[in-house]
C-alpha cells in the first residue's frame, strides 16, 4: 500500500496526572475543607459568646426622672379679636362737608377735629341770638331802672300801688327774656360747634365714608367714619357650661387649686401657631348659657400696644383656669393599661423593674398628668418595654431623649385614659406581674 493511503490511527490519550499526584490533590482538598470547617466553628463560637455576653449585660432603656410640680389646667378654645371700644363718627349738623382733617387709617385722639362742615348758617344764627340777647338785656336794664324809681314814689303815695306792681312785673319779664336770649346763644354756639366734627374716643380711624362736597345731616345723623380702640383688644370665646361647672366644683372641693389671685391668665396663639408674647387676663364669664349650644360666653382683655393684632382675627385662646398641685408629667408612651387600670414601669437603683399603678387626670400635650402613684426622683421607663418582655430582669437606665416636656406647650384638656384617650394595652409578658403588683 502506498504510504499516502495508509490508515491514520488516532493518537492515544496520556493520563492527566499520575496516580501519586492524584492522591496528593485529594489530601490537600481534605485539609482545606477541614481548616474551613474549623474556622466556621470558631466564628460560631465567638458569636455565641458575644450573644451570651450581651444577654448577661442588662439592656439599656430610656427613662425620665419624676418631678412633682404644680401643673396648670389649660382650656384651648377658639376665639376672635374685637376692639375694646367702637365709635361711629356722625354728622350732628346739617350742611356741606368742606374738609377732611385726618389721614385714613391713622391714630386719632379724643376731641381731634375730623371733618369741617360749612358753618356759615350757624354763625348767622349765633349772631342773631346774640343780638336778641343784647336787646333783652337792654329791656331788662330799663325795666329795672323803672322799678327802682317807682319804689320811693309808691312809699310816698305819689303813684299807685298798681303802677309799682306793673313796673316790677316788667322787670321780671325782661329778666326772663334775658335768660331766653342766653339759652338761644348757647344753642347757637352748640350748633356752630357741631359743624366741626371731632373724634368721640381715641383710637384708630378707618376710611372716610363721605367726601368733600357731600351733603350730610339732612334728616339723620350721617355716619362719616368709624374709630376703633385696638389697645387693649377683647377676645371673645365660648366654653362649655358643663366644663365650667365641673372645674368650679373641683376647685371648691379642693381637688384643684385656683391659679393666682390676680385673675385667670390668658395666652393667645396666632393662626401661624406662634404665641403672642403679651399675656392677657380674663374679664368675665357670662351668667347665661346659650340654650341652643350649651356654651357660655367668656371675654378676656389682651394688651396691644404696638397694634400688631387686628380686630376680627381668629386665634386660639388658652385659659389657665386651675392647677393640680404636686403632679407629674409623664410621656404618654410610658403609660400602659390593662383591665385593672393604668400603670408605669419603675426602674429601681439596682436596675430592677417593677410595675406601678398610677392615677391619671388628663393629657397635656404629649404627656399625661399623673396625680398619684409616683414620688419625686423615681425613674419611669419610657421605651425598652420590648426588651423587658423578652425576659430581661434588670435594665440599664439612660435619659430618654424624646419630646420636650409638655409643661412648655400646654394643650387642651383631654379625657382621662379610662375614657377616650387610652394608653396602649400592656404586653402579655408583663400582665401577670402587673396584676401581682396591684
Amino acid at each position: 500500500m502506498h504510504p499516502m493511503y495508509e490508515k491514520k490511527q488516532a493518537p492515544q490519550r496520556q493520563p492527566l496526572l499520575a496516580p501519586s499526584h492524584t492522591r496528593a490533590a485529594v489530601i490537600g482538598l481534605s485539609l482545606i475543607a477541614a481548616l474551613g470547617l474549623s474556622a466556621c466553628n470558631d466564628k460560631k463560637d465567638e458569636q455565641q459568646k458575644a450573644q451570651a455576653a450581651a444577654q448577661a449585660k442588662p439592656p439599656e432603656v430610656g427613662v425620665v426622672t419624676v418631678e412633682l410640680q404644680n401643673v396648670p389646667l389649660v382650656s384651648d378654645l377658639p376665639g376672635r379679636l374685637e376692639p375694646s371700644r367702637i365709635a361711629q363718627v356722625r354728622a350732628r349738623a346739617a350742611g356741606i362737608v368742606q374738609k377732611r382733617l385726618f389721614q385714613e387709617g391713622s391714630d386719632v385722639k379724643a376731641g381731634q377735629a375730623l371733618f369741617q362742615i360749612d358753618n356759615t348758617p350757624y354763625r348767622a344764627n349765633l349772631q342773631s341770638a346774640q343780638a336778641t340777647l343784647a336787646q333783652a338785656e337792654a329791656n331788662l336794664a330799663q325795666a329795672s331802672a323803672t322799678a327802682r324809681r317807682y319804689k320811693p314814689l309808691v312809699e310816698a303815695n305819689a303813684i299807685s300801688k298798681q303802677e309799682y306792681d306793673t313796673a316790677i312785673a316788667n322787670e321780671k319779664a325782661a329778666l326772663a327774656q334775658v335768660a331766653a336770649g342766653k339759652a338761644a346763644v348757647t344753642n347757637a354756639n352748640v350748633n356752630l360747634g357741631y359743624a366741626s366734627v371731632t373724634a368721640p374716643i381715641s383710637g384708630r380711624i378707618g376710611r372716610a365714608l363721605v367726601t368733600e362736597g357731600a351733603l350730610v345731616g339732612q334728616g339723620d345723623a350721617t355716619q362719616l367714619a368709624t374709630i376703633q380702640q385696638v389697645n387693649p383688644l377683647y377676645v371673645n370665646v365660648t366654653q362649655s357650661a358643663s366644663d365650667i361647672m365641673r372645674m368650679r366644683e373641683a376647685v371648691n372641693s379642693g381637688k384643684l387649686a385656683k391659679v393666682g389671685d390676680n385673675g385667670i391668665k390668658v395666652h393667645v396663639h396666632l393662626d401661624d401657631g406662634k404665641e403672642y408674647p403679651l399675656p392677657g387676663k380674663l374679664l368675665f364669664t357670662d351668667l347665661t348659657v346659650d340654650p341652643s349650644t350649651g356654651q357660655v360666653s367668656v371675654r378676656a382683655e389682651l394688651p396691644n400696644p404696638e397694634g400688631m393684632l387686628l380686630p376680627g382675627t381668629y386665634v386660639r385662646v388658652r385659659l389657665e383656669q386651675a392647677q393640680i398641685d404636686s403632679a407629674a408629667l409623664i410621656p404618654q408612651q410610658a403609660v400602659t393599661r390593662n383591665e385593672k387600670g393604668n400603670f408605669v414601669m419603675v426602674v429601681a437603683d439596682d436596675g430592677s423593674i417593677a410595675p406601678r399603678p398610677v392615677q391619671i387626670s388628663q393629657s397635656q400635650g404629649t404627656n399625661w398628668i399623673v396625680t398619684s402613684g409616683l414620688k419625686a426622683g423615681e425613674k419611669v421607663m419610657v421605651d425598652g418595654l420590648i426588651k423587658v418582655g423578652m425576659g430581661a430582669k434588670k435594665v440599664t437606665p439612660v435619659p430618654w431623649k424624646g419630646n420636650a416636656p409638655a409643661a412648655a406647650q400646654p394643650a387642651a384638656p383631654a379625657a382621662a385614659p379610662a375614657a377616650q384617650d387610652k394608653p396602649a394595652a400592656a404586653p402579655s409578658a408583663n400582665a401577670d406581674s402587673t396584676q401581682a403588683a396591684k
